[in-house]
């Protein structure tokens, strides 16, 4: 069986920093500090609603804790200027080795899919606009289920859509949460560790594999489907 690969998109294939130059023009310094703590705070809410079950989209957590970052620095943004920043999301780049990566992982016949937390809309609109829709066979959406990661349901639900087995699929992550969450629920997982500094959640799962750049993705599955046969 062909070996499926589904890809978190926000922070993974997609700089969820990539609006620091808007933050930089309407609020300076606090720029990069503001956009981790939107970050945080953006996947904070996703969980919280998660366990809660009390669902709201993925844009609606964003706008959320687009409102607690301007709490918490004293930062006054008006209602047109959240709105741009959160126009943003549907713009974002890819990081540098993206592209390259998902050409090579679909010359060797992996199959793609773009897995998130994101509607499904929103990540259409922003893997066309970071010009990588084209490598993905299809787009996996949580927000079929009305939960978000890393409820185990949504990667069962990614396998059905995905037409995979959990013994065939791959979850790619630069998120710890996500990695954890996917190998706890049958899959295997990279954790894409973009930084030095990232630090993996010390638990008891780890991942299958770490990579530094997505990039080396392809030897490095192979090598490891190949060494289990």
């Amino acid at each position: 069986m062909a070996v499926t690969l589904g890809f978190d998109v926000y922070g993974t294939l997609i700089d969820t920093h990539g609006v620091v130059t808007s933050l930089q023009i309407l609020i300076g310094a606090k720029a990069q500090d503001f956009s981790q703590t939107w970050r945080d705070k953006q996947l904070e809410y996703s969980f919280r609603r998660g366990l809660m079950q009390n669902y709201v989209n993925f844009a609606s957590c964003t706008r959320h804790a687009l409102d607690y970052t301007c709490a918490y620095y004293r930062v006054d943004l008006s209602s047109k200027q959240r709105d741009s920043l959160l126009e943003l999301y549907s713009v974002l780049p890819a990081f540098g080795d993206v592209k390259e990566a998902l050409l090579q992982l679909k010359s060797s016949e992996f199959r793609l899919f773009a897995f998130s937390n994101g509607s499904a809309d929103a990540l259409e609109e922003l893997l066309t606009s970071a010009g990588i829709r084209d490598c993905f066979l299809g787009v996996v959406s949580v927000d079929d289920l009305k939960s978000f990661k890393p409820n185990p349901g949504v990667y069962s639900h990614f396998l059905r859509k995905a037409g995979a087995t959990g013994q065939s699929s791959w979850l790619i992550s630069s998120n710890p949460f996500d990695v954890i969450g996917a190998i706890s629920a049958g899959m295997k997982s990279a954790w894409v560790q973009r930084s030095a500094e990232a630090i993996f959640d010390p638990w008891e799962i780890k991942p299958t594999l770490i990579v530094n750049r997505l990039t080396e993705l392809s030897q490095q599955i192979t090598e490891w489907e190949a060494s289990q046969s």
